[in-house]
């Protein structure tokens, strides 16, 4: 058994959370008792039915018609909740009760350059209705598809709503995604009605969009309608409509929202799409709803009162997960631009002045932070800040370390762990749980997650495959243009029949924490000892000489052992003759003498996706000889250009 390490945070008995009252009411209105988080986690993921249903009464969700029973049948894939169960989402979002008022602060809304707004619940609603009623007169209807080509702001977030309450199909890209990247999106799902902006602002520069969205309006031949939002001013566009207009012409329109099936069609989300066609993945309307309640009410401790940010861009599920602050009243901040420009203060100069309860990033933004020495707590008034959320890689015990120290030694430190594919964390941080020093508090209620081996066997305090022993509610409904549900079944379920396999390495402790060690299929594996690439990114990126890395372990099952490569981004100033003498001592006394790389490489940039993640399993393929083209779509990748030093690798060791 591994020993405890540092315990960085632990609740305060004094301060009450949402968790606990939630264990409460199960006492009070259930005669369910549980001690504490473990047994409510045991309680959650085995009896789902009485779980999820007192989840749906515990945060009031409002069905038109009340579902036959919970979950028809307890199997993966196909399983159906709340059958008979008719909502919407937009609903949950946008009605009033006695603590979320037409007067409370719905959105604020910041942008790099400066400009700032604010919007009211009730001033949301006034243009979700607008907004409904143009759609509607463009033809929207239940089941259609509406795409946006736009950032974090205001208007995006009052397109998806309306597009919601109407039971029509969201999806969204970035505007700084690549045309081919948006067109293998929004092609597929054949959309009615495209909003987009006329460009958009970062690292000080104004980007024009507008020639995108015409080719946009001659590749998609279902489009009715394109809208365009001013929101830079770089003009209009012939042949499109007004986003403001549409919206001036509906003004005080009634706001109705469409009652539909609880896994009628919400939004379409996208895998990254490295070696092919970006999977739609599909979610529908109860299973977020029931999800994001219980996340960001039990999991995040929000609700009214509360201001949540979290830093993102319409093309990564966080946004949605963003946005559905607004199920449980709380106030959410959307930010969008470079969140190191002016200076890598932004973000938490932001939340200084918007008081931000709950601040969420990513772990490679709080290692720039580290890695620059940044004393945020020292510079800011933080006060404020209760919790802070990190996820998209594993966060390392420096990392950890450097926000309790920096930025707020009292704040909890949320580092969790999930996926586009449930849209939602399986592993994480409740207010009831400790933090340790490096770890994922806990696994999330209602997540059966687990650490599975070879066998398919569960294994605890070892590393095992990252699982879901059972079906959770926002699990995808179905994978776009897959009717037989082939793709879904491979994507997930081929491995260990019944049993969601989620691509992670990951290692349970007996406190039930976890340790997330990277993707298991870019495993490092030296002489039969497997390590995650989490482990080596920690030791070789811990040297300030090193602004980022990419290790690839070129063997294969066809050869006993191939080399390990390791390629890093040198900061500005340094010399890889001068590290690494001392990254080969480190990484063979912090990890093993197996797990010092064959070859260090110099490269300008580390390839990564649309979304921040490095391509390592696309670059193993290139150097094992796959063909670029099959290997990886560039159009998936942010930069696409940072390929070619691999590429000439794969070449020369060719020949």
């Amino acid at each position: 058994m591994t020993d405890a390490p540092e315990l960085l945070w632990q609740p305060d008995p004094e301060y009450p959370n949402t968790s606990q009252a939630f264990r409460e009411w199960l006492s009070a209105q259930r005669g369910l008792d549980f001690a504490d988080y473990a047994q409510l986690w045991e309680f959650s993921t085995t009896r789902l039915a009485e779980f999820w249903s007192a989840v749906a009464e515990f945060f009031g969700v409002r069905w038109r018609t009340e579902p036959r029973e919970v979950l028809a049948e307890e199997v993966m894939p196909g399983a159906r909740w709340f059958p008979g169960g008719t909502l919407n989402y937009a609903e949950h979002a946008l009605t009033f009760d006695d603590e979320r008022t037409a007067e409370e602060t719905a959105v604020i809304f910041a942008r790099e350059d400066g400009l700032r707004a604010e919007l009211s619940y009730g001033q949301l609603r006034e243009q979700v209705a607008a907004a409904r009623a143009a759609l509607v007169e463009l033809g929207v209807g239940k089941g259609d598809r509406v795409v946006a080509l736009a950032p974090n702001c205001p208007s995006t977030l009052v397109a998806f709503l309306a597009t919601a309450s109407i039971g029509a199909v969201w999806s969204s890209c970035s505007p700084d995604f690549g045309m081919r990247a948006i067109a293998d999106r929004f092609e597929q799902i054949e959309p009615t009605v495209l909003i987009a902006v006329d460009g958009y602002s970062y690292n000080g520069r104004l980007l024009d969009v507008r020639p995108n969205v015409e080719q946009l309006r001659g590749s998609i031949a279902s489009l009715r309608a394109t809208v365009l939002v001013d929101y830079v001013g770089t003009g209009g566009l012939d042949g499109t409509l007004d986003w403001d207009a549409l919206l001036a012409k509906h003004a005080g329109a009634e706001l109705t929202f469409e009652p539909v099936e609880f896994d009628h069609p919400l939004w379409v989300l996208y895998s990254s799409g490295t070696t092919g066609l970006p999977k739609g993945i599909v979610h529908g309307h109860g299973g977020i709803v029931l999800e994001h309640l219980k996340m960001l009410g039990l999991h995040c401790d929000l609700g009214p009162g509360e201001t949540f940010f979290w830093f993102t861009t319409t093309g990564w599920m966080m946004w949605n997960f963003l946005i559905s602050g607004l199920l449980v009243g709380s106030t959410i901040v959307l930010y969008d631009g470079n969140p190191g420009y002016p200076d890598l203060n932004a973000l938490w100069r932001l939340a200084q002045d918007e008081g931000v309860n709950y601040f969420g990033t990513s772990a490679p933004f709080v290692q720039s932070c580290m890695k620059k020495e940044l004393r945020p707590g020292n510079e800011f008034d933080l006060s404020a800040l209760r919790m802070i959320g990190s996820t998209g890689s594993p966060l390392s015990p420096e990392a950890f370390r450097w926000i309790a120290s920096e930025v707020s030694p009292k704040a909890q430190i949320c580092s969790v762990s999930g996926g586009t594919d449930l849209c939602t964390a399986f592993v994480g941080a409740s207010p009831e749980v400790p933090v340790w020093l490096g770890e994922l508090s806990c696994a999330c209620l209602g997540s059966a997650a687990a650490a599975f081996d070879d066998a398919g066997k569960p294994v605890l305090d070892e590393v095992g495959e990252l699982v879901i022993t059972k079906p959770m509610p926002s699990m995808p409904v179905f994978f776009w243009n897959d009717p037989d549900g082939e793709r879904l079944h491979e994507a997930y379920f081929a491995d260990f029949p019944g049993v969601w396999r989620h691509g992670d390495w990951v290692r349970f402790t007996p406190r039930g924490s976890a340790v997330i060690y990277g993707r298991s299929d870019s495993t490092l594996n030296r002489g039969g000892v497997r390590m995650g690439t989490a482990e080596f990114y920690r030791v070789v990126e811990g040297f300030e000489e090193i602004a980022d890395s990419l290790v690839i372990d070129t063997t294969s099952v066809a050869e006993q052992e191939g080399e390990l490569l390791c390629f890093v981004v040198l900061a500005p100033g340094a010399d890889l003759a001068d590290v690494e003498p001392r990254l080969r001592a480190e990484l063979r006394g912090a990890l093993s003498p197996r797990h010092v790389p064959n070859r260090f490489v110099v490269v300008d940039e580390v390839p990564r996706t649309l979304n921040g993640k490095k391509c390592e399993v696309p670059v193993k393929k290139i150097l094992a000889g796959t063909a670029p083209d099959r290997a990886v779509s560039r159009d998936a990748l942010a930069n696409p250009d940072a390929l070619r030093p691999f590429l000439e690798l794969a070449r020369a060791e060719k020949h």
